[in-house]
């Protein structure tokens, strides 16, 4: 367990652990040990941690022993882990599933991981906070005291607000804030404890802070895109307000966003729930759908306006087609209910590299890169959505999610959105749930394309591959986590294999296919 020679020593005005980094680390090592991998963000499950590195350490209320009120101790921890076994399949998960997930992806991930710690440090605890407990220490600066969560203080959690609130430099932080944000003092903190990857606390009912546990160099897209679409005056996404991140200034590299702080739209309902409601009772859902891909539409236009974009031409075409299909080798070699279609579901990867060699070309640019109906909110009064949550898919490198990528890629997740919620419920997969998905498909396809997207019919190849690349990873995803969900993407499966023979855009099952060929929603 050591301390690497970049590691940036904490700057308290006292310089209470600059002296002691490597003791602090040490005492906290067998805590961590047994903590962190029973978190649901921790995305290295299934592999034992060998050792940790203090990347940094920063002093945000002082530790010192004997106080009255708790400390506050910022960390950047690398936890080092053993390679997968050899032999075991490595696809790349593209995207989460179509819907929240119970539990974080446990796919491959590098070795040398480095999370996001915020602890609290307290002689004792009130028993509201013995759920927030990580041990006690038994040597080093904090010794014999209660190390916790603090992100499951709201004392804590309030503190965070204040430094937000004004910019500034605290050790090897740096807190920014948008010139006209106006932030009040003394909002009540409330921890959101079911979050997958990061951590989040609403104040009041004004604002959310994303604490990114997760971390790596350079800039966060949940902090770029927004601030991004702010400045297009794009109204569909809450844009920033604050953030903070690592201090440049303070050490080597491009700095790493730790936090933002966006505009909470409190009486909104997130998509997912609002799909599940309207199942629930049979009611008609195309409207909502098709306001839907009108946002939807309105986002990408906004960053493509705002971003760089790029072409995929033949070179890009074929890596992204044989990316593909080696994902869905992958995937069979794991999930042998795949086997008997992974030759049909080849040739959409097989059309989509045959538009390269036939000379086509694809706009790429900035998207949502995790789009699902659990990433978006209706309000209640005027039925307006929103996109939230642009952070790409967290297990997947910060530079790739960066990357440029066809919008119709945002398009055909929430496709299967879609089928998800159809086919979850209590009446799932009955014939009037896969209506209900075919005819909410058609109608967000509908939207996107009159609010200017590219209209999903005329790039049927392009949205069967994405499609298909799509629920390959969700079979791969259920698979490994909830085997009794594995019947829904296996649905789409099969009717993605069916659309060979027709070259659907993304098939010819009545319940859940796109309807590509028309816009009174008839397939």
């Amino acid at each position: 367990m050591s301390e690497t020679a970049s590691t940036r020593a904490i700057r308290s005005p006292h310089d209470r652990l600059s002296t002691t980094a490597p003791a602090l680390l040490s005492s906290l090592v067998p805590l961590l040990s047994e903590w962190l991998p029973r978190q649901r963000w921790f995305a290295g499950k299934g592999r034992p941690i060998t050792g940790f590195q203090l990347v940094s350490a920063t002093e945000l209320l002082p530790c010192a022993a004997g106080g009255a009120t708790p400390g506050l101790l910022h960390l950047l921890v690398r936890a080092q882990q053993s390679a997968a076994p050899p032999g075991a399949p490595q696809p790349v998960p593209p995207e989460h599933p179509a819907e929240p997930a119970t539990s974080s992806p446990t796919g491959p991930v590098a070795s040398g991981d480095c999370y996001q710690l915020l602890l609290g440090v307290h002689s004792a605890l009130p028993p509201q906070l013995a759920p927030a407990v990580i041990g006690r220490p038994a040597g080093g600066p904090l010794h014999g005291r209660t190390v916790y969560d603090a992100l499951l203080d709201n004392r804590l959690c309030a503190l965070l607000l204040e430094r937000l609130r004004v910019p500034g430099r605290l050790g090897g932080l740096r807190f920014c804030r948008v010139a006209d944000s106006t932030i009040s003092s003394g909002m009540p903190a409330r921890p959101i404890t079911v979050e997958q990857t990061n951590s989040s606390v609403v104040y009041g009912d004004s604002y959310i802070l994303k604490v990114f546990r997760r971390t790596a160099p350079g800039l966060n897209p949940d902090l770029e895109l927004p601030l991004a679409l702010a400045r297009a005056k794009c109204g569909r996404v809450p844009a920033p307000a604050a953030w903070f991140e690592t201090d440049p200034e303070a050490g080597d590299g491009e700095p790493v966003t730790l936090g933002v702080l966006q505009p909470y739209l409190s009486g909104s309902a997130d998509g997912w729930q609002l799909a599940l409601n309207a199942l629930a009772v049979q009611a008609d859902f195309t409207s909502s759908a098709r306001a839907l891909g009108h946002a939807t539409a309105e986002v990408h236009t906004a960053l493509a306006e705002t971003l760089p974009t790029t072409e995929l031409r033949r070179p890009q075409l074929d890596a992204v087609a044989a990316q593909m299909n080696e994902r869905l080798v992958a995937t069979a070699r794991v999930v042998p209910a795949l086997r008997p279609y992974c030759a049909r579901l080849r040739t959409a990867f097989d059309d989509l590299a045959a538009l390269g060699h036939d000379g086509r070309a694809w706009s790429a640019q900035r998207i949502h890169g995790d789009l699902h109906l659990g990433q978006t909110l209706r309000t209640a009064d005027e039925g307006r959505w929103s996109l939230i949550d642009f952070e790409g898919e967290p297990s997947r490198p910060l530079a790739e999610r960066r990357r440029p990528q066809p919008a119709v890629r945002d398009v055909a997740a929430m496709l299967r959105s879609f089928d998800y919620a159809a086919r979850s419920g209590p009446s799932g997969g009955d014939p009037w749930s896969l209506e209900w998905a075919r005819r909410t498909r058609a109608a967000y396809c509908l939207g996107y394309a009159e609010a200017g997207g590219l209209d999903p019919r005329s790039a049927p190849e392009l949205m069967r591959a994405y499609e298909t690349d799509k629920a390959v990873y969700e079979v791969l995803y259920e698979a490994r986590h909830r085997p009794n969900w594995l019947p829904v993407p296996m649905a789409a499966v099969r009717r993605l294999a069916g659309a060979h023979a027709s070259r659907g855009a993304a098939g010819a099952d009545p319940g859940a296919g796109p309807d590509l060929d028309g816009a009174d929603g008839r397939a």
